[in-house]
Formats: structure tokens, sequence, C-alpha cells
């Protein structure tokens, strides 16, 4: 007899949404389950999948900068721009659809907080403007796809364009977290990769959390698709593509991959107020932080994200945020590669690991998971 989370898997695997599935639903001791192949004609799906997680990316590295504060190597209201020169002296657009010289000087500097809450003024332009094609035009727009510049490169790009609005009054998605990546490089004087392992992944015992996989772990790196007219079209192949072995250059901008039991491992710790175990990795008043909508009400206008997005949710650090409805106070987030998790009141913990590209035909598999949670009711 199947558990209601291997029927779902199962049930969206025949339905051909899916090739395959890795997922968690419980706390302390969770239910795992897997379904379906690793690829198209290929291998069972494993529950040891090592998956593409892309946005799911986000609330570590907003843990890794969030422990760099409690050493007191800087501070969330302080300015980033002592390690990120790229970033000082901006620009602002007059408004979001502006011509990109009809600017006005920044009010103030860019801080980490103002990372963390994607409040830099960088990020995904939504709708047609000037701003987003150039974004587009200078290989800085964000997409399903994973980086094509090196970190260098990518932050001297973004930094020629304009701020979509004033450091800390606006809202926009995603480039505030690759910025991030590079800041806490800089500031530990090593690639993001090297500090996220010695100082998160190791000690939360991720021993297959990174932003690559090795050689001798390749057989457990899935395919990746997208939903195409005629099904699943490949987009990266079984054990190989961008996150096959090392990258040719420097990823700090970029995103991870992870298995659900290390992913488990690390929302647990979130769960627990910021302990694993016997030890405290951040405190318990940042993890309120980073799971309290952080974003105010002025910031979240209807040009700032895809149409609805505010509807009961918020932004902390790294994760969206449930305001209102039966399931208020969950948070969690999604990755573009048909990946989600959630966390809820009660330390319930969901963790669903696809290889997809999301879309309208995983829609139904996303809310289907989440509804296997627990509600406040």
């Amino acid at each position: 007899m199947t558990t209601a989370l291997e029927d779902l898997l199962l049930r969206h695997v025949e339905a051909g949404t899916i090739p395959g599935a890795v997922a968690v639903l419980g706390s302390h001791d969770a239910e795992v389950a897997a379904a379906g192949a690793a690829s198209i004609d290929g291998g069972p799906m494993g529950q040891d999948a090592i998956m593409r997680i892309q946005s799911m990316t986000k609330v570590i590295t907003a843990t890794a900068a969030l422990r760099l504060v409690e050493a007191g190597r800087l501070g969330l209201d302080q300015s980033v721009e002592e390690w990120l020169p790229e970033l000082a002296n901006r620009r602002v657009l007059s408004s979001p659809t502006a011509a990109l010289d009809d600017t006005v000087p920044a009010r103030r500097a860019i801080t980490l907080r103002d990372l963390l809450t994607n409040a830099s003024g960088y990020g995904m332009a939504i709708g047609d403007s000037p701003l987003q094609k150039a974004m587009a035009d200078n290989g800085t727009e964000a997409g399903p796809e994973p980086v094509t510049l090196g970190a260098e490169e990518w932050i001297t790009r973004l930094a020629g364009l304009p701020l979509a609005f004033q450091p800390g009054e606006g809202w926009r998605y995603h480039h505030s977290y690759g910025l991030l990546g590079i800041l806490i490089a800089r500031l530990t004087g090593r690639p993001l990769g090297e500090q996220l392992a010695e100082d998160l992944f190791y000690p939360l015992g991720m021993t297959d959390t990174a932003l690559w996989v090795p050689q001798e772990k390749l057989d457990r790196l899935p395919a990746a698709y997208r939903h195409g007219d005629n099904g699943f079209v490949e987009m990266e192949p079984a054990g190989g593509g961008f996150y096959a072995g090392p990258p040719a250059f420097d990823i700090s901008h970029g995103e991870l991959v992870s298995t659900a039991r290390d992913f488990h491992r690390f929302t647990r710790m979130l769960a627990d107020e910021g302990r694993a175990g016997a030890e405290r990795v951040i405190s318990a008043e940042h993890v309120q932080l980073m799971i309290s909508d952080q974003v105010p009400a002025a910031c979240k206008t209807p040009d700032s994200f895809f149409p609805g997005f505010w509807e009961g949710i918020g932004w902390g650090f790294g994760v969206g945020v449930k305001t209102a409805g039966p399931q208020g106070g969950r948070y969690g987030w999604s990755g573009g590669q048909g990946t989600d998790f959630f966390v809820d009141r009660d330390g319930t913990i969901g963790i669903l690991l696809t290889q997809v590209e999301l879309g309208e035909w995983m829609g139904p598999l996303v809310e289907e998971f989440q509804a296997l949670g627990k509600t406040s009711n």
C-alpha cells in the first residue's frame, strides 16, 4: 500500500508530468519517497539523486551571510561597497520603465539587508522596458539556463546598468542573490563553493551539496528536461551538462545541486530555530528574520513580479512566507528545475526534487505536493 506522498509521485510519473522525482515529507523521522526514472528510458530515480535545486539555493546563501554577520564580519545594514566596489555611485532610473539615461543618483548605498530582501534595485524585469532589453542584450537577464558568464564579468556587466529603484524602496527577484554570493566570496577570500562547504555543508553533514557534481558522483545526476509541444525536451543529459564536473569559470553567483537527504538536514536546522543537534548554526533571532515577511507593503507592486504573487505571501531572507490563509506562517521556495520545499509552523518539512522546468505542466504537481503539509487550523 502506497503512502499519499508515494501516490502523488507515481500518479504524476504515469501522467507524464515528470520522468521521476524524490520527495521528503515529515519532521525528524521524515518519509522519503522516489518514483520514476532518472532519465527517459534510463534507470530508476534513486533517493540519493543529486538534483539541480536552482533558486532553493537562496535560503542557503542567506544563511551563510547571516553566519558572517554573527561572526562580526559585516552588518545587516552595512554598505557592501567595500567588497563590491562596482556597486558604488549607482544611478537609479526615474521609473522602472524609463529610458536608460533618465536617471538620478542613488540616495544611499546598497546594504546586505537589501541583498537579502531583493531590494537592491537589481533584479528581473518582468515587463518590456529599456532595462529589460539591456539585461537581455548584455547577458545578465535571468532565465532557466545556468549562468553563462563568470562572476567577475557578470557583476561588471550588471553594474553597467542603472538600478530599477532606489535601494530599499522596491522589490525585484533573483539578481541580489548572485551579488550576495560574490559578496561572500570576496569577504572570505575564497570561491563561494569552498566557503559554503567548510562553513555549512561539512558541519551539517551535507555531503552531496555543491555548485557542481564531481566525476565519481555523476551517475547520480539525472537528466534535465522541459515540456515541449511533443513531450519532454532534454536540456541536459543524465550525468552531463553544466553541473557535471568543475565549471570553466568562477560561479560564486551560481546555484547549487543537492539531495533530498542533504536539504532535509538543512531545513531541519531552520525548523529547529537554527540548531543542528547540540550545535547552533545561526541564532534564533536571525532565523525569525529569515522566515518573517521583510517587504513593506509599498514595495509589493504589481510590476515587481508575476501577477498575483503578493496575494497572501511575503519575502523574508531567501524564502517566501505565507502571510494569510490556512497555511499562514509556512515558509519555503521553489527552484526553476521543478523543485520545491516548505516548512510548516509545526515543524513539518516538505521537499520535492524533480528534473523538469517549472511551467503550466508542473503547476498541479507542486500545488498537490504543498497541500500534503500541515495547516494552521
